[in-house]
């Protein structure tokens, strides 16, 4: 199936997708996610290429998810790191998925999840591939 969203579309399920993500960061006691207004261009385009990635990539398992979220990072310069620190590039989830803490596994399902979701919910019902 290949869905052909607007950019407002991918914008806004980017959106949700980064709220989500926030509230399961917080669920496992990490309050270092701020509201989609509120955050940094570069986490921005990050959901956003995730998303676009996941409705390119709809048969993906959330392996490929995660490992093109991993590429994504390393080419701009990150690397693992104990903690994530945005100034020195370093996050403790660039590593293979099945190293990943069971949360962070979580993560990149649900987010497959909304973006299959919501991108069906976008295309107009005359236009849905059955």
């Amino acid at each position: 199936m290949n869905i052909n969203l607007s950019d407002l579309e991918v914008q806004h399920i980017a959106r949700v997708c980064h709220e989500v993500n926030r509230a399961i960061c917080e669920a496992a006691g990490d309050m270092s996610q701020t509201l989609w207004e509120n955050a940094e261009q570069w986490q921005r385009d990050s959901a956003l290429k995730g998303v676009r990635f996941a409705l390119e990539n709809p048969g993906a398992a959330a392996t490929a998810q995660h490992d093109a979220w991993m590429g994504d990072k390393i080419a701009s310069g990150w690397v693992w790191g104990p903690e994530k620190d945005a100034e020195k590039k370093t996050h403790p989830c660039i590593v293979p998925y099945d190293a990943l803490p069971f949360e962070q596994r979580v993560k990149d399902h649900t987010f497959r999840a909304i973006v299959a979701t919501l991108g069906q919910v976008c295309v107009p019902e005359e236009s849905a591939v059955p």
